[in-house]
């Protein structure tokens, strides 16, 4: 008896062990059957296509512009207020206006002081701000749709009835040349203030800090931001974009809060000085001592927004600069191990903006990575080979629809579609015009528009340690500065400055 028992228990212990490993095989086999070709990459699947509500346009009763995107996932509401003004009409001696007239409008607006002003937003769960760029000022509400009809209010009070306070200006002024005096020590800000001034100039608002200089940011009062405000803040000078939880419904709310808001005789920038090409290569040599890194920027006279070539040149700076599989940045930081990272862009404005080339690498390969980026420059100019065209195309159609993501994204792309009065459909007919760019597209605008031979090369850096290298290369005519020579003397931020 007890040796039937016996086997009847091991016999259950065999099939216990039996079972785990009769599974083991089959699951080895059904993988062995599954797995996976890995001889080549993935073959990757059509971008999506991005398919956005219409746009909606409108007028108040005092013709204002209104350009409505209904989007009801979340009940949130983004306003933005886009006027034609930006530091483009600073006048002569006056840099930094526009911006500074910008960043004091929610310093005190309406009946309130700066500091209600910002708790009454808080308390909504809202935020207000006001931003300038070259030529238009945007001024924004987001808010939950709960609190629209509070917020709106404030909103207006912000665009239309600004106090600009003595005070909250000595204190800006103050945060601005502290901004300049920091800029001294800082590599890339010497670099891009540079270059800057060789492609533009002077005497051209691209080739001015935006934020102004130590003469200007002094000379400011009072009535000189009233004054550009009143001049440049009327409503044929205006639009507003409203994108969120709302519909048609939302129009009676904003003819209360800006049906008033009256036209007038907006400033303009009037015809701007010529912008020319840069006709030569020339290096510009910035000694900053001890320097344990050399900031490079490398630029030209890029392209206006509105340009037939803009989604070939979207392609062909992917592959250049703009992605992290970039050439340059494969070249600089992951082959050669010279820098963190290496990239390159267009700035698309209504004129010109640069095309720029940068990268911030050690010391003591300086003239090695200048080497291996004009080289890039050169090579973006010759023929593709279809698998990085392919590559490039998917990656910047893929990323295409991440920019839409809430309603402030969506806000500020609409503004794309205000300034450069582009058609409704373009959003949704983006994905196809880039995947329609073909290699001779790719070479053609890198062969029109990425020149080596005619670029000016920035270099901060200790002069001591890279100066005769850089001299070796015998890339053009070099010219030596100081960090004075460019930003001039280091500003002096005190209590001399003008009160109202």
């Amino acid at each position: 008896m007890r040796i039937v028992v016996a086997i009847a228990r091991t016999r259950r212990i065999s099939r216990r062990l039996l079972e785990p490993c009769l599974l083991l095989a089959l699951a080895s086999a059904f993988l062995q059957a599954q797995a996976p070709d890995r001889s080549a990459p993935p073959r990757v699947g059509p971008p999506p296509e991005l398919r956005l509500p219409p746009l909606q346009h409108r007028r108040l009763s005092n013709a204002l512009p209104v350009v409505l995107l209904e989007k009801h996932q979340v009940p949130v509401v983004e306003i933005d207020v886009v006027v034609k003004a930006g530091s483009a009409l600073d006048p002569a001696g006056m840099a930094g206006l526009a911006s500074m007239t910008a960043a004091m409008m929610d310093e005190g607006a309406g009946s309130m002081d700066a500091l209600q002003l910002a708790d009454a937003i808080d308390f909504l769960g809202a935020r207000v701000s006001v931003s300038a760029g070259l030529h238009q000022t945007v001024v924004s509400l987001s808010t939950p749709l709960s609190k629209l009809d509070d917020a709106l209010p404030l909103l207006a009070d912000v665009l239309l009835r600004p106090t600009f306070p003595a005070r909250e200006l000595d204190r800006e002024r103050k945060n601005r040349l502290t901004t300049l005096l920091q800029w001294h020590d800082d590599p890339s800000a010497i670099a891009s203030t540079l270059l800057r001034r060789v492609l533009y100039r002077r005497d051209h608002p691209y080739g001015v800090s935006s934020i102004g200089d130590e003469q200007s940011l002094k000379r400011f009062r009072v009535e000189d931001l009233r004054r550009f405000h009143e001049i440049s803040f009327t409503s044929n000078n205006a639009e507003i974009i409203v994108v969120g939880d709302v519909d048609a419904a939302v129009l009676p709310k904003l003819e209360k809060a800006f049906g008033q808001w009256k036209p007038g005789a907006a400033a303009t920038a009037g015809k701007l000085p010529e912008i020319k090409q840069v006709t030569r290569r020339e290096v510009y040599l910035v000694d900053r001592p001890g320097s344990a890194q050399s900031e490079i920027q490398i630029g030209r006279i890029g392209v206006q927004r509105l340009s037939q070539d803009y989604y070939a040149i979207e392609v062909m700076n992917t592959v250049l600069g703009g992605s992290f599989t970039s050439r340059l940045n494969q070249n600089l930081r992951e082959k050669h191990g010279f820098s963190y990272g290496a990239g390159s862009y267009f700035d698309y404005r209504p004129l010109p903006g640069p095309f720029v080339a940068l990268s911030a690498v050690q010391t003591a390969v300086t003239d090695k990575a200048l080497v291996e980026i004009m080289k890039e420059l050169s090579a973006i100019r010759k023929p593709l080979g279809e698998q990085e065209l392919d590559r490039a195309k998917n990656y910047t159609a893929l990323g295409f629809p991440a920019g839409f993501q809430s309603v402030a994204q969506v806000a500020a792309r609409v503004e794309e579609l205000v300034t450069y009065d582009l058609p409704d459909t373009y959003f949704n007919d983006y994905v196809g015009r880039i995947l329609a760019v073909t290699g001779a597209d790719v070479e053609r605008v890198a062969r029109k528009y990425v020149d080596p031979s005619k670029v000016a090369i920035v270099v901060v850096g200790d002069l001591k340690e890279i100066e005769a290298e850089v001299r070796a290369l015998n890339l053009g005519l070099v010219h030596r500065m100081t960090i004075d020579d460019v930003l001039g003397k280091a500003p002096v931020v005190d209590d001399t400055a003008p009160r109202e």
